[in-house]
């Protein structure tokens, strides 16, 4: 099997793992896949995210690479990938590598052979941008540290939000030893873009447990981000003929944990407006305001936690009115960033108030 064969397979293969919501995969000629447009280092860049090898002895019951799923098998050598690499950052403006792996052996075999490949790219073809490596489950903590002095960015993908739903969907995996215990080694390194997870939103767990989850992971070991990715069935896996997860819930938790990163909301604002443990049908921002807000506030005597809670008004727009100190009409809200729209019922100003919407 040449390079290019492996590329394809072992591109197509690394999908699953989340590079955020929007995630957008480059369609290239050569048909090549595992090119995608992402944030790395603070900007938008071409990524191109691939498995070493796609042989997995653990059993997840979602995932093709498992050992349940027949498949054409492929893996890389350190050498191979990383010249791939270079060709690809040089020939189609590739700047950065998203490097994971199947396990067919012990989690500390293949990640040596992970680590050696960017090592190469490193050192032999002098690349200084930005590599994401994926710790494998159970990897010793010098391999993990390794990895850290070679990488910008690592992660766990912790799967689950606890235990028992991990329990649901593979035997293999100890969801305190293998995944948060390395989840911690990590938190401990100096990493410049530091570390991310990702968890599989599924029947198993609620919105609660998976909010409540990336609360504890964003406060105990301060990780960048919590990716969600809602599930899909894949053929051959035991979980094939279950309906997939919608994205609506996807988007819904992406939301929430952007309030909860950017806005300092608390997690149980959320479960105030939960029912049997998951979020409405609706923006969690203006679940809650709706919520919140029986009556419509004055704008100018408002505070700045009120404030950031009004649909509409974000951060920077809740400075700007603060510091106006006198509101007297909707086009200065325009004026300062509001989306005047959604902010209206719940808001008066100049004594004025649309009629509060309701649930």
């Amino acid at each position: 099997m040449n390079t290019l064969e492996k590329a394809r397979i072992l591109g197509k293969a690394g999908h699953y793992d989340s590079c955020g919501p929007k995630m957008c995969e480059v369609t290239v000629k050569q048909g090549l896949g595992g090119i995608y447009y992402a944030k790395a280092e603070h900007k938008t860049c071409r990524i191109f995210k691939t498995l070493m090898e796609n042989s997995c002895s653990f059993d997840c019951k979602y995932c093709e690479n498992s050992t349940h799923c027949k498949k054409r098998k492929a893996d890389y050598e350190p050498e191979e990938l990383a010249s791939l690499f270079d060709y690809l950052r040089k020939n189609l403006a590739v700047e950065g590598l998203f490097l994971s792996s199947a396990v067919s052996k012990e989690p500390d075999i293949i990640t040596e052979k992970m680590l050696d490949a960017v090592r190469i790219l490193r050192f032999k073809y002098k690349f200084h941008g930005y590599v994401h490596f994926k710790i494998l489950p159970g990897t010793s903590y010098d391999l993990v540290k390794q990895a850290s002095e070679i990488s910008n960015r690592l992660s766990v993908n912790i799967e689950s939000p606890n235990k028992s739903s991990l329990s649901e969907i593979s035997t293999c995996k100890d969801y305190k030893n293998d995944l948060l215990k390395r989840q911690a080694w990590i938190s401990r390194m100096n990493l410049g873009s530091g570390q991310t997870t990702q968890i599989i939103l599924n029947k198993i767990s609620t919105d609660k447990d998976v909010l409540k989850m990336a609360d504890w992971e964003y406060k105990k070991l301060e990780l960048r981000r919590v990716y969600f990715s809602a599930f899909t069935p894949v053929k051959g896996t035991p979980l094939e003929n279950q309906k997939p997860e919608k994205k609506k819930r996807e988007t819904h938790l992406y939301n929430a944990d952007f309030l909860m990163r950017d806005y300092n909301y608390s997690v149980k604002e959320f479960y105030d407006v939960m029912e049997d443990g998951m979020l409405p049908n609706k923006d969690p921002k203006m679940a809650i305001a709706m919520h919140k807000f029986d009556k419509p506030i004055d704008i100018n005597e408002a505070s700045y936690d009120e404030l950031i809670r009004i649909p509409g008004i974000g951060p920077k727009t809740a400075k700007r009115i603060l510091k106006e100190k006198k509101i007297t009409k909707y086009e200065q809200l325009h004026k300062f960033g509001a989306w005047i729209n959604k902010a209206k019922p719940f808001i008066k100003v100049d004594g004025h108030a649309q009629k509060m919407l309701v649930t």
